[in-house]
């Protein structure tokens, strides 16, 4: 009998532990899930949740603010969350407020964020919609990572083989590190190229000189602005070049006229250019008179030798010989 006593009071005592911690539990839980507390709803629009789940705590400026209610699928890109909101807190969030989607620590489940701008709006009412801010997920981080990875092996390669190239005195940029006497003949031309300048300058500074120098009263410009009998002299002087010219032209349109004329008349200066049997008779008389002039030279030296007229020429040598003397 007293056995059945104690064992009803163990299990009496044991019921009554359990309703206790299950009572605290349920009241834990549901204050967590803001169950027994005056709440509002707010909602926002993601494109990505990036693994947010119903249950998942909302923040504001980093406190527990209320959880996650629901994630509806609106479209293809994007996804509505509604969120259970404590009304104490809703007092402090803006209407233009920003909701984003966080992790809680490095491994932690992920939550809402909601910050608050600078703006100072009227506070939210229940069932406003705030905005978003979808951050890069952790798999677009790891995808941008890999391509940057895969773009630095072949930078690092290409690194490689330009770097190989110069220390092999290969390129352009290898014989501009190690070839000595294109380092030097580099030097020479900017040596000429600052010598250039210099000269450039100079010459500039000369032509300044001399259009301050015409721009004087006493220089070329300011006298032909103002001599007006210089003017006249240079005006004369265009007339007469002007003369000059249609002279010119005349005289040519002459001898256009002269040319044309030995082109198609019957002229001597035609036939000499163009009747070639003319020409032909003409060298042939030439050569006559050559061969007739050789003739002549000989019947005269016959002649000197000749015992009728030998005294007349040895005569004729003597005098030739007294007038050369007289003239010495």
């Amino acid at each position: 009998m007293a056995n059945q006593i104690i064992n009803r009071l163990r299990l009496g005592v044991f019921v009554t532990l359990g309703l206790i911690l299950f009572t605290i539990a349920v009241y834990y839980i549901g204050n967590k899930q803001n169950m027994f507390g005056s709440t509002i709803t707010l909602s926002t629009v993601f494109r990505n949740v990036n693994g947010l789940q119903p249950g998942n705590n909302v923040r504001y400026s980093g406190i527990n603010i209320g959880t996650v209610a629901s994630i509806r699928m609106v479209s293809d890109t994007s996804v509505q969350v509604e969120m259970i909101i404590d009304q104490s807190a809703s007092a402090y969030i803006r209407k233009d407020a920003i909701a984003t989607i966080n992790s809680d620590g490095l491994v932690g489940n992920m939550m809402v964020s909601i910050v608050p701008t600078d703006n100072a709006l009227a506070p939210v009412e229940p069932g406003d919609m705030i905005a978003s801010y979808s951050r890069i997920g952790a798999d677009d981080m790891l995808r941008t990572l890999n391509t940057t990875n895969e773009n630095a092996a072949l930078l690092t390669a290409d690194l490689l083989k330009i770097t190989e190239a110069i220390l092999e005195k290969r390129g352009t940029l290898g014989v501009l590190l190690y070839d000595s006497s294109l380092a030097k003949d580099l030097k020479a031309t900017l040596y000429n190229l600052r010598a250039s300048s210099i000269y450039i300058n100079s010459v500039s500074g000369k032509i300044n000189t001399t259009l301050e120098n015409l721009n004087e009263p006493n220089g070329l410009l300011g006298r032909l602005s103002g001599d007006t009998t210089l003017a006249g002299q240079l005006d004369h002087a265009m007339f007469n070049l002007t003369a000059a010219s249609e002279e010119i032209v005349s005289v040519t349109k002459r001898l256009n006229g002269i040319v044309e004329d030995m082109k198609t008349g019957s002229g001597t200066i035609n036939t000499l250019i163009y009747d070639t049997a003319f020409v032909h008779d003409l060298k042939k008389s030439m050569e006559n008179v050559k061969k007739g002039t050789e003739r002549f030279s000989e019947n005269m030296e016959a002649l000197k030798h000749n015992f009728l007229t030998r005294r007349y020429f040895k005569r004729q040598e003597k005098k030739e010989k007294k007038n050369s003397r007289k003239e010495e």
